[in-house]
């Protein structure tokens, strides 16, 4: 499958060209189409905002009009946010990504100049149209943040990383029988300590104490150390006994 190419039509600071190449690398995207950019090209304020993007793979090619840029692509998305009198599909971003990794040929996302956005020839070059939901009564975006929410969206509608995940590092997480044995510890010295005064409560301390360390997700260095804490507190107890 074919990366999409980012097309930036008429950009007008080479610092924002930059900052999407940046932007296109961090998600593993490197066909940068530049359609007449205002300043020219090569541009040093481009290459100093990628932070490295243009020598680490991404590839800016420069093009006279939009539709030499979009020659060789048979699935073309306009991103804009205003309504046009066109028959177009419309798109949220992650319907967008879906569209772009299914297609087989070689797919574009057109973004428009920083004040104007794209025109109405631009967008009728377009096989549909992306806009995203964001606040009505504001909706301007940087290119750049336009350029990187869209190349995340294409890079996560196939990232397997998991929605959510604990970081132990070398600890193992400890087992209910782990924590059943530090409960019911606890639960012993919290009886010699005269804690309990409510017997009645007794039921449902113990239960909540059980629940809490059990939604703490504990380790079984955590569980040593706990231990190790209240025998720390008998020792204390033991001596001010004698």
């Amino acid at each position: 499958m074919k990366t999409p190419a980012i097309i930036l039509v008429k950009p007008q600071l080479g610092e924002n060209i930059g900052m999407c190449a940046r932007a296109m690398l961090n998600c593993g995207l490197t066909d940068l189409r530049i359609v007449a950019p205002r300043d020219g090209w090569p541009s040093e304020s481009a290459t100093a905002a990628s932070s490295g993007a243009f020598e680490k793979g991404v590839v800016p090619r420069i093009y006279a009009t939009t539709a030499d840029a979009v020659a060789d692509c048979t699935f073309i998305l306009a991103t804009t946010a205003r309504t046009r009198d066109m028959v177009k599909d419309v798109f949220t971003p992650r319907t967008a990504a879906t569209k772009l990794r299914e297609e087989g040929g070689q797919t574009a996302i057109l973004f428009g100049a920083e004040r104007a956005g794209l025109v109405n020839e631009d967008i009728a070059l377009a096989t549909a149209v992306v806009t995203i939901p964001l606040n009505p009564e504001f909706t301007s975006l940087n290119i750049a943040q336009a350029v990187l929410l869209m190349s995340y969206e294409w890079f996560t509608a196939a990232d397997k990383t998991a929605p959510a995940q604990l970081l132990t590092g070398e600890a193992a997480l400890a087992t209910a029988a782990d924590i059943d044995g530090m409960v019911k510890r606890l639960e012993d010295e919290m009886d010699n300590g005269g804690f309990f005064r409510a017997p009645e409560l007794r039921p449902t301390l113990v239960r909540n104490l059980a629940a809490l360390f059990v939604r703490t997700r504990m380790t079984v260095q955590e569980v040593a150390t706990f231990h190790g804490i209240i025998s720390a507190l008998i020792s204390v107890r033991e001596k001010k006994k004698h």
